[in-house]
Order: structure tokens, then sequence, then C-alpha cells
């Protein structure tokens, strides 16, 4: 059963304040003593960045789009171990989900699925009454939602506030926070959103401590805690790596009472390299904690510092980031461009997404790469963005041909070619194509995945790895 207290920081719309008051909440609360857990319903990696800063915990995504609805439960509750409180930042307006696809992926599912009270972050910059028909709509367009609560976002003076409060009296829904216009606190973006907290940290650690302040002195704090404990307990297990890695190839949790076989003691296992630093900042906690179930010593290293991959690497871990930002510091580093092109020589297991799949490429923007793919990349005018369902269509060391993932495409820039003799993947959304490349150990695509939803990709990883 989870019974963590819990908030989901929900809005209307994007734009209207999500961020600020999410982030705001873990801090101020965290400053309180309080031990906090953050969490991000979607596939953003770069909001969980700074929870992670807010809380002093692991970031975390809620996707149940590429995990599935029955995972979301699970993963929540593993995150959230040993907490007071919990803090849910949606995404997009709260019924906003997958395209064509109903409420799935929508922070209103997520909070559902959670049995969650959901805090309304309204942006009433440009609205008196009208807001209580808004709150109103959103309170009662699904009656399994529970709307706990509104916090009202760029309010401009006290006669402002008054008649805003005095319009949501008559709704029923309590404001528990009003936070004035303002200057917004200083969190810069760029082509894919808000910079990460790796590339920025002493002033991403100011900003999240601002958003803290202005949470802080704006918000009823006691009143939200309140609202949180009254979550009703969850229904289900706790997800856990070990557990989830021997379940099978099929993946998923082992069956209700069942347990893995013990088993002795063992040395440490293979050696796997994960990318990290400021370039390659996009991957999700489950991952590294799937990698070291599996038997994995992880090992993690920046390929922006670092001129050598660390001694006995058999695996390694290439995810997403922002490699067309650090292009020169990157080609720059031939002692490791080198040295990753030897490893994927020897036909060593290689696993590379989005940014890593770049870093692979003979060149990106014109600059030398590691050259282990015939490829060349570049930036584009051109954003691709959305969910993807994918199929493997060759044998690999993440996936056997015939293995069915749900990914996510978040990049803009482009390859050229696509796809290498023998493709990663084949997908039909939103156009039939075929994307990636295999070839020996090394399996690299712009496509990125949740492996929570496929645990026998870590597990496959892991003993290719073993040689």
């Amino acid at each position: 059963m989870v019974t963590v207290p819990r908030l989901v920081v929900a809005a209307p719309s994007s734009g209207s304040g999500k961020t600020t008051v999410a982030t705001g909440l873990m801090a101020a609360f965290a400053g309180r003593g309080l031990s906090v857990s953050g969490h991000k319903v979607g596939p953003d990696y770069i909001d969980p960045g700074y929870h992670t800063l807010a809380t002093g915990r692991p970031g975390r995504n809620l996707d149940a789009y590429m995990c599935g609805p029955e995972l979301m439960a699970p993963l929540f509750a593993h995150g959230a171990q040993g907490c007071g409180l919990a803090v849910v930042e949606g995404v997009m307006g709260l019924y906003d989900g997958a395209s064509g696809q109903g409420e799935l992926a929508s922070t209103a599912q997520v909070a559902k699925l959670l049995r969650a009270p959901v805090v309304l972050v309204v942006d009433a910059s440009s609205q008196s009454r009208s807001v209580a028909a808004l709150v109103h709509g959103f309170a009662s367009w699904d009656p399994q939602v529970r709307i706990g609560g509104v916090i009202l976002n760029k309010v401009g003076s006290d006669r402002h506030e008054a008649l805003l409060r005095e319009a949501l009296d008559e709704s029923g829904v309590p404001v528990l926070g009003v936070l004035r216009r303002a200057e917004p606190v200083a969190v810069p973006s760029r082509h894919l959103g808000l910079v990460p907290v790796a590339e920025r940290r002493g002033d991403a650690v100011a900003a999240v401590a601002a958003m803290g302040a202005q949470v802080r002195d704006g918000c009823d704090l006691d009143a939200l805690l309140a609202l949180a404990r009254s979550a009703p307990a969850v229904p289900g297990e706790v997800w856990d790596a070990a557990q989830t890695v021997g379940a099978g190839a099929g993946g998923g949790a082992l069956p209700r009472g069942s347990a893995p076989d013990p088993a002795p003691r063992k040395p440490a296992g293979p050696r796997v390299a994960v990318a990290s630093g400021a370039a390659f900042t996009f991957s999700y906690a489950e991952h590294v904690e799937l990698l070291a179930a599996a038997g994995a010593e992880v090992v993690p290293f920046d390929p922006l510092r670092d001129e050598a991959l660390p001694e006995g690497t058999r695996g390694l871990v290439v995810g997403g980031g922002f490699p067309e930002v650090y292009a020169p510091e990157l080609s720059a580093n031939e002692p490791l461009r080198k040295a990753v092109a030897e490893l994927a020589a020897s036909g060593a297991p290689v696993a590379a997404e989005c940014a890593g799949l770049l870093y692979l490429a003979r060149s990106l923007d014109g600059l030398p790469m590691c050259g282990v793919l015939d490829a060349e990349g570049r930036m584009s005018e051109r954003l691709t963005l959305g969910y993807r369902d994918a199929v493997a269509l060759s044998d690999s060391v993440l996936a056997a041909p015939g293995t069915r993932m749900r990914g996510h495409e978040f990049h803009r820039t482009e390859l050229a070619p696509g796809a290498g003799s023998e493709p990663a993947w084949g997908m039909h959304q939103p156009e039939r194509r075929v994307e990636g490349f295999v070839q020996q150990g090394v399996h690299a695509s712009y496509l990125h995945t949740h492996w929570a939803s496929a645990p026998g990709t870590a597990r496959r990883f892991v003993e290719r790895c073993k040689g």
C-alpha cells in the first residue's frame, strides 16, 4: 500500500507556473526539515534536475505512455519511500495527454492512479471573476479528479487578489496560495526548454532557493500539507529493480507473494560506463538501478573532462542531452573519442540514445565525433517531438527482433543517413519509417525509452557485457 502524503501540481495550460510552484513547494517543505520526493509527469528530463536540487533526492518521472498506467503507483512508491511528502509536477494542461489517446499520459490520469489531490495553478494576470468559471470547469470535468485547492499566480495587487478570492468563494475550491506578479525566477531556456541543472549548478541552486522563498511567502504550507495527508492509501506493491530484473524476459513485477531465488553474494559484475556531465544529462534514475540490479558495476564518467573510459569498461551507455551545445569540447577530447571507437570496434555493448547517437556519429555540425557510425549530424530548424510506438527490427544488445517498446523523441537535430543497414527500430507514427543503427554491439537511436517498462532490456545488456 502507498501511504505517502502527496500532491499533484497541475494547471489549465502550459506556462501557468507549474514548475515554479512545484519546485518551490519541494524546496519550502524541505526547508522545514521534511523529507520530500519530487516527481514529474511525462518524459521531461530537465525539470527533475531542479526537483533533485530542491529535495536532495533523485527526481523521477511518471510516464503512463512509456511505462503503462499499471506502473505509475509502483514507480511512485519506489521513488517516495521513506518520505513525509511527495510533490508531483504535472505536464501541459491538467487533462492534456498523448495525442489522440484520450487521457493517457495526462496529469489527470496520473493523479487518479495515485489517488492524489490536485492543486491547480492558475495564471490570474488577465482575469478576475472569470477565474471561478475556469476553476469550476476544471473541478467538475472529471469527478474522479479531486481538485483540493488553487494557487493564484501573477496576481497584480491587493485589490486584484480580493476580487479573485471573492469569486472563488462561490466555487467551493479553497485558495491555498497567492503569488504576486513579479520578475520570473531566473531559469534560462533554449531550444529544448530549460537549461539543465548540470550546466549552471550555482545559478540553479539560487533559482531553486528563490522559488522556495516565493512559495513559502505566498502559500499556506500548513493547509497544503494537510491536503497532502488527506490522500488515501493506494493499493499495490513498491517497484523494485532487483525483483523486476528477475521477472523473466517479459519484464514486469514478479507475481504477488513471490520472490527471487536467494543467491550467494557475487563479486562485482561487468563494469558499465555511463556518460554524465553537462553534455549528457538526460537519463532516468531507474536505468542505473536496473543495470546495477542486473549485476553491473555502474561507473559514471564525463565526456567533457575525462580523457579515458573507466578502467575495465565492458559496456557503455550514452544517454540524451545537448551534444550540439558542447560539440567543440566533445570534439576536442580526441583521446576519449578514440577510446569509445575502440570499445565499439571490439564488439562491446554500447547503448546510445539521441545525444549519444550524435556523439557516435562521424561528425556533428562539421566537428569530428567518435566515428563509430557512418553518419553526420547537424542542428535543424525542425523540432522533432512526440511519443512513438516502436518495434525492434534487428537483434541487438537491447532487444530481440520483434520486441515492442514505447518511447519518446525530442530533438532539434538530424542525422544523415537516419538509419543503418540494420535499423534499430521500425515506427508507425507520425509516419512509417525505420530509424537508428545496430552494428556489432552498438545500438544507437534517437528514441528515448524507459527501461522500467521492459526490464529485460537491462538484463540483456548486462549479459552481453559478460561476454
